[in-house]
């Protein structure tokens, strides 16, 4: 169990998002297998809660970004209900940290410029697969993917209009860390009139 005597209200950064990048990059010098994962909650205009892992793609103090498919179940929520949270867990430190917040569209300039990044087997895997939606089985998403991979031979492959990115941009963060005795650390920070403020729950 990591020893972190100077973890507190008091001894955080006042701002969350230097705080998460003080840990984020401690996590990813642990050499996680996907240190990127992280669980996105969403949910429908009537309130059902749908979670799923995904890929953390970036971030800074505008928010936490990520890419999907946007007829996919979490971006038609989103589409309906902009609410979200965030939840990073990390056992090599015994942290988690959540974030709550809303999502927007990323600009398809930003999407496309990430979308050339991506390997081509991927890039084909964006227009083969109507993601979230139902099918047949295997051999029909094969199909689909070598349909792709024949059409765009030799040449770039573009970005599916119906592929893109959200932003989270928080409200709300929370910080744990586990201590002995289950008397856990939870660290928040609130946004209040575009201040932080920062408190400490009871474990």
């Amino acid at each position: 169990m990591p020893d972190t005597p100077d973890f507190s209200e008091k001894t955080v950064y006042e701002d969350p998002f230097i705080q998460f990048d003080a840990w984020y990059k401690e996590h990813l010098s642990e050499g996680a297998p996907i240190p990127e994962t992280v669980f996105l909650a969403t949910a429908s205009e009537g309130g059902r809660i749908s979670l799923r892992t995904v890929l953390l793609k970036d971030y800074d103090k505008t928010g936490f970004i990520f890419y999907t498919n946007y007829e996919s179940r979490k971006a038609r929520q989103l589409e309906k209900n902009e609410n979200a949270a965030l939840l990073f867990y990390w056992p090599e430190k015994n942290r988690q940290v959540r974030i709550e917040g809303f999502a927007g569209k990323l600009s398809a300039k930003i999407s496309e410029s990430y979308f050339r990044s991506r390997p081509r087997d991927s890039q084909l895997a964006a227009w083969a697969s109507s993601q979230s939606s139902e099918i047949p089985g295997r051999e029909y998403l094969m199909e689909r993917f070598e349909f792709y991979r024949s059409k765009f031979e030799g040449e770039p492959v573009p970005k599916p209009a119906h592929w893109g990115g959200f932003r989270i941009v928080p409200g709300w963060f929370e910080f744990w860390q586990d201590r002995p005795n289950r008397l856990h650390d939870r660290i928040t920070y609130t946004r209040e009139n575009d201040k932080w403020r920062i408190s400490r729950l009871a474990p």
